[in-house]
């Protein structure tokens, strides 16, 4: 593994866990050169899996490019590594379970944002905007106040 500061490739292994599903392992890195810290992912890849995108085009089903996109959209909010290493496999979990060779990316979409809308509503908001293309400020407006109307309603009915 090479470190991302130094480029060098000797490196030892700080600390090891698995994950809850236990389909990932992270692994804490110490860099033997520079003594950088860095953590790695290890898991399975299931190439069986196909993502049917919008424009028909088709590519295997990446983990970890839906790892850095929901990475992305809970960029420095209280969002720990592990609950988004926990709701990816989640998410891999119950596309896997489906039995499906072939799942579209609008679905894959709305597993991400109904996950995130439970973790964190600022995270699910960044995430729709992109996923959803908001054309303009309206359309971002409307997502906000269903966000908000909707969570309205749950606590009127409990």
């Amino acid at each position: 593994m090479r470190c991302p500061k130094c480029e060098c490739e000797d490196d030892k292994v700080i600390d090891t866990r698995e994950s809850k599903a236990g389909d990932v392992i992270r692994r804490r890195r110490e860099c033997l050169s520079c003594g950088n810290r860095f953590s790695t992912r290890e898991a399975v890849v299931r190439t069986e899996i196909t993502v049917v995108k919008r424009d028909e085009r088709r590519e295997d089903f990446d983990p970890d490019k839906l790892h850095r996109g929901i990475q992305h959209a809970c960029w420095k909010r209280p969002v720990s590594e592990a609950q988004i290493d926990a709701l990816v496999t989640d998410i891999a979990a119950k596309i896997s379970k489906s039995m499906e060779r072939e799942i579209h990316s609008h679905v894959l979409g709305e597993l991400v944002m109904q996950a995130l809308r439970r973790l964190d509503e600022v995270a699910y908001v960044r995430f729709a905007s992109v996923y959803r293309r908001f054309k303009d400020i309206d359309e971002f407006i409307d997502a906000v106040q269903n966000l908000t109307a909707s969570d309205d309603r749950k606590e009127g009915g409990a």
